[in-house]
């Protein structure tokens, strides 16, 4: 029997499908789940998640997030992610050098709230995250 795996993000639900496999990057290295997996609850990390079915391997990047495994369902909840063949490097380095602008700015006394903060290290990580995953192999 197959995994069922969703990946969600605030903005909308980016995978829905089914995997034999699914290797998650969590806060103590990547984890290999297959049917039949124990009831798992792990912090996921900035990298990527390898989905592999009837052969096909398919990347995404994801954020910080968390995953659930529970029965033979792989539920991921996280920033942002991306499908590795969608990245565009080019969009990647400019939202970087901005996110980076805006942090410099702040702490040379430009205002800007925690949230806006937090925003903008969520970019770099994930920028980072993407960089790292789409670089020649």
């Amino acid at each position: 029997m197959p995994l069922t795996l969703d990946i969600v993000t605030p903005a909308k639900k980016v995978f829905t499908g089914t995997a034999d496999s699914v290797v998650l990057p969590t806060q103590s290295g990547l984890v290999d789940i297959l049917p039949g997996h124990i009831p798992l609850t792990t912090l996921l990390v900035p990298g990527e998640v390898v989905v592999t079915s009837g052969g096909t391997v398919e990347r995404l990047v994801v954020d910080k997030g968390f995953a659930r495994v529970l029965g033979d369902t792989v539920s991921i909840l996280t920033e942002a992610a991306i499908d590795t063949d969608d990245i565009d490097l080019d969009a990647v380095e400019k939202a970087e050098k901005r996110a980076a602008a805006a942090l410099e700015a702040a702490k040379n006394g430009a205002r800007l709230d925690a949230a806006e903060v937090d925003r903008m290290e969520q970019i770099l990580r994930f920028s980072a995250a993407q960089k790292l995953i789409k670089r020649p192999r």
